[in-house]
């Protein structure tokens, strides 16, 4: 059914002057409204008014001009169903063949500082949603465009085979239902917020839009694929340049957030190696080619393989480093052209550059579970020094608290049950996910080895015994920092000035499941 008619009201007028130029060259004859058939009409391009479609004038400030018989029956009416074309003759309603709508600019509206209530709500759309579920519902008659990316590819289906493909009308009205989905989530979005539901509203909307396909999930009978959150805008690994290497994977994508979640952590220059979402090895130094050294001499086995992540822009001497090894990936702000010339010569090596976000900054997580969703505050918040208390006998030294600061810090990105032992600012070992405490600990010390004499230990979660304090004096062991809170804590103070350790409680838990 080729197109004889087409509706033209848009808000985006990216191309629509081009894109109606073209459609009356086919023949087209165009229907609009106000500043679009303006723009449209400037142009020399014949127009007809939508009043004189409907016979009624735009009233209410322009927000009832197309809610009429005469535009949504000429959308609506079903081509081959004669009841539909008598109803159409009777009341001397013309055809809509093409509709070409997007939407009054709600969010970014209320993107603007100070909007007012009054003018977001005057900038939500009634006419043209209507339209574009009118014509989207209608597909196999009329073709519904949103986006204006699509003029020229419909200027080349209309000109080359003088019509559009039900085909393609169909993708088109997929998209258009899309289009609108996301318009009333903004919407509902902003209600809830002008309500007081806060970051936990009892509905949440998301909209997610495809990045890529993934070769597999974790494993290879398992398909996947990455989705960024529409319109988001901030740091992010969703975010992130490519800059060289292989397509990432989805392993890749999983201990790529977690290696910058963990440097994000610090001003000074800091590297951590990821493997498996666990830190083998973090650092921070004086250059990023120290902190970098600090990690992968943490556990140079472990590291291999692994994600690299970097809070400072990579130099020559931190590539030529990273270069020594096989790394599956390296995430930092940005990187000199130099260090960019090394480690592009590994073929298959994945370069990223991320904004980093701001310490402690707000946002949410997000963990599905069957049928649901998990909801909570990131765990961002750092424990403030002068909260701490020495719950031990002896005060830590000066060394010691900056290590136990290090530590705090770097166990909050370890999968509970979580031990890290450091010195140095670095890791010596860490103890992940182990179904109890002592027995994490036992990892991160046998990891340290006789590196452990004179390091301090933190812990993600309360000490329930005294065992680990015990084994970690008997390691070597002279500072322990963990949240208390335990029945038993004092057996663990006991334990620690049995053996002249100093202890510190943060009052605050680190959970990572």
């Amino acid at each position: 059914m080729d197109i004889r008619r087409a509706l033209i009201s848009v808000s985006d007028k990216t191309g629509v002057v081009e894109f109606a130029s073209e459609l009356h060259k086919c023949g087209v004859e165009i229907i609009s409204t106000g500043g679009t058939m303006k723009a449209l009409r400037e142009a020399g391009i014949p127009v007809t008014y939508v009043s004189d479609v409907t016979g009624f004038p735009e009233i209410m400030d322009g927000r009832v001009k197309t809610l009429n018989p005469y535009i949504h029956g000429g959308i609506l009416a079903i081509r081959d169903n004669p009841a539909h074309i008598e109803a159409m003759q009777k009341h001397n309603i013309g055809r809509i063949d093409m509709v070409v709508v997007n939407l009054y600019p709600f969010r970014e509206t209320i993107a603007k500082p100070d909007v007012e209530l009054e003018e977001a709500i005057e900038n939500i759309d009634i006419g043209g949603p209507s339209m574009i579920r009118a014509a989207a519902k209608n597909y196999r008659y009329v073709t519904i465009v949103v986006n204006p990316n699509r003029y020229s590819s419909i200027l080349k289906e209309l000109t080359a085979n003088g019509d559009i493909s039900e085909g393609t009308r169909m993708t088109l009205a997929h998209e258009a239902f899309e289009h609108t989905a996301e318009y009333d989530a903004c919407i509902a979005d902003y209600f809830s917020n002008q309500l007081g539901q806060g970051k936990f509203p009892r509905t949440v909307h998301m909209t997610w839009e495809k990045v890529q396909n993934l070769r597999y999930g974790e494993n290879p009978h398992q398909k996947a694929a990455f989705y960024r959150q529409k319109f988001y805008q901030g740091p992010g690994i969703a975010n992130a340049k490519q800059l060289h290497g292989k397509e990432l994977s989805f392993n890749n994508i999983v201990d790529i957030e977690a290696a910058y979640a963990l440097v994000s952590e610090f001003d000074k220059p800091a590297a951590a190696i990821i493997k498996h979402t666990n830190p083998c090895g973090t650092g921070i130094g004086n250059t990023l080619a120290e902190a970098y050294t600090k990690a992968y001499e943490a556990d140079p086995i472990s590291a291999f393989g692994g994600i690299v992540a970097l809070n400072h822009s990579v130099d020559k001497a931190t590539a030529e480093k990273i270069s020594e090894i096989f790394v599956e990936a390296v995430v930092a702000p940005s990187y000199e052209q130099e260090a960019l010339d090394i480690l592009m010569k590994k073929k298959n090596i994945r370069l990223l550059s991320s904004v980093m976000p701001a310490a402690g900054a707000a946002r949410i997580d997000l963990k599905k579970v069957s049928g649901g969703l998990l909801i909570q505050d990131a765990d961002v918040k750092d424990a403030v020094y002068d909260d701490m208390k020495v719950m031990s006998k002896r005060q830590p030294t000066d060394r010691e608290w900056e290590q136990l600061l290090f530590a705090w810090r770097v166990v909050k990105h370890v999968k509970s049950n979580a031990i890290v032992v450091a010195n140095d600012n670095q890791t010596l070992g860490v103890g992940a996910g182990q179904m109890n405490r002592v027995g994490s600990a036992q990892i991160a010390f046998e990891q340290a080895g006789e590196k452990t004499k004179g390091a301090v230990l933190s812990s993600d979660a309360f000490l329930p015994f005294r065992d680990t304090v015990d084994a970690a004096a008997k390691a070597g062991i002279t500072a322990i920092i963990h949240p208390g809170g335990s029945v038993r804590d004092e057996e663990s103070i006991q334990a620690a000035d049995e053996h002249g350790i100093a202890m510190v409680f943060t009052g605050m838990r680190h959970f990572k499941h």
